[in-house]
């Protein structure tokens, strides 16, 4: 049976995705919700070339369909159903993703975010813009507001205040100053930056519209993912420092040298390459955990501000969503016992969070240095025809986690068995001559 909540007066810090999409869920429950965002409406404002394109999958879109807005976000998003490879000295070739019929979905950051707040707004939640936050009282959830941090503020006294407030959240740096608070961030030395290739003449895109389009040059790569408008958002990762890296390349010259040699044809395609690349910040990516992430039945964290990942596999904002997802399962068991729902919450999700932290961080170290290796790709190729053969029995990590509402806990776990595997298959007397033997099958078969 699903258990009535009484109506409470609650405060959400942070206008993103996770915020705006939360802000719905607890409006729809029967609060009062007031959303607080330091930064202007994204709805008056011109995007600011910081963004890497979404990638909706499963999880994802659970917790929209449980809320009823599935179908308006499909609107805005395109299906990928497979990766588009541009390696050095070959034809572009395509990899699909899954199975028939599975895709991830490319959505504009801005394009979803201003839509979420529209539904929220429409649903009856309260946006307060350009109010910065900068202090909480945890045990009272009251917020303080002002224009700067020594001047005049204002205090807000909720019953409770979620932080959807991002990696560096505000609400999060109050819970770091109480005793046994962990709490650790950890920056890759590979920044990234956003180009965008224009749509044709007649609006329609340049490159596949159904794939995600993938250059990667080793220790640097480039991806770009299809707009509903024809243009495509590329997204250059890059060392920070280097050989081939952001430090390295200060002049028009160098930029359109280092594109000519590793991205010609992307060269070809991208009207205002060079403008956009001094224009467009050079952005770090972290890895953010802490623990706990709730204070009594008064404060909890949301999203990034619980678990901030790199993005290499698409799953920063389908995470997101899935704690929203979670924790109104578990209000809808609990009711009002909001220390015991927080409490089931942060248990839930925590293992979870970190596991799709290290499949992350894994999946960047793939993506960058192994994608050129040989035998790394033999392996794929191992696992591949192995999956496809016996469904039931292998499913690749990279479908756990896009395909499937399981745990990543359990995705991260089964996919450490399946390399211990295939690191014992790997080693076998002339696997690059005998990888599709039934030799090599039945020897995977006895290892599972």
């Amino acid at each position: 049976m699903v258990m009535k909540q009484t109506p409470k007066n609650i405060a959400i810090i942070g206008s993103g995705l996770v915020g705006s999409l939360l802000a719905l869920y607890l409006k729809k429950l029967g609060h009062t919700v007031t959303v607080f965002d330091r930064r202007p409406d994204i709805r008056n404002v011109q995007f600011s070339g910081r963004s890497i394109n979404l990638a909706m999958s499963n999880r994802g879109w659970n917790a929209l369909r449980a809320v009823g807005v599935e179908d308006e976000i499909k609107a805005i998003a395109i299906p990928l159903d497979k990766r588009a490879m541009h390696v050095v000295g070959q034809e572009q070739y395509f990899q699909p993703y899954g199975k028939e019929g599975e895709a991830i979905w490319s959505i504009s950051r801005g394009v979803l975010n201003r839509k979420m707040i529209d539904l929220a707004e429409l649903a009856g939640v309260a946006f307060r813009f350009e109010e910065k936050v900068w202090d909480i009282n945890l045990p009272e959830a009251k917020i303080y507001t002002g224009d700067s941090e020594k001047g005049a503020w204002s205090e807000y006294q909720y019953d409770m205040v979620f932080g959807c407030d991002g990696a560096f959240s505000r609400v999060r740096h109050k819970m770091q100053r109480r005793s046994r608070f962990d709490y650790s961030q950890d920056f890759i030395d590979v920044g990234y930056k956003e180009l965008r290739i224009p749509p044709n003449e007649d609006g329609s895109h340049k490159l596949d519209k159904h794939s995600f389009h993938i250059w990667p040059r080793g220790k640097f790569m480039l991806i770009a993912m299809p707009n509903i408008d024809g243009s495509f958002t590329c997204t250059l990762f890059m060392p920070f420092e280097g050989a081939v890296s952001f430090e390295n390349i200060q002049s028009k010259a160098q930029a359109t040298a280092f594109f000519m040699e590793y991205f010609p044809n992307v060269m070809q395609v991208m009207d205002d390459l060079l403008e956009d690349f001094f224009q467009n910040p050079t952005s770090a990516m972290v890895t953010m955990k802490c623990h706990p992430w709730t204070y009594w039945d008064k404060v909890a964290l949301v999203g990034d501000s619980a678990h901030a990942v790199v993005p290499f596999y698409g799953q920063g904002m389908n995470a997101g969503f899935e704690d929203i997802f979670v924790l109104n399962q578990i209000i809808s068991r609990l009711g009002d016992d909001w220390e015991g729902i927080f409490k089931e919450y942060q248990k839930a999700r925590k293992p979870n969070a970190d596991a799709i932290a290290e499949l992350s961080y894994r999946n960047f170290m793939e993506m960058s240095s192994k994608t050129a290796d040989p035998m790394f790709l033999l392996q794929k190729k191992i696992e591949k025809r192995f999956a496809a053969k016996y469904p039931d029995k292998w499913i690749p990590v990279y479908s756990r986690v896009t395909f499937s509402d399981r745990p990543y806990s359990e995705a991260l776990a089964i996919g450490d068995a399946q390399e211990a595997i295939m690191q014992q298959i790997m080693q076998l007397p002339k696997i690059d001559e005998l990888w599709d033997s039934a030799l090599v099958e039945e020897k995977i078969l006895g290892l599972l």
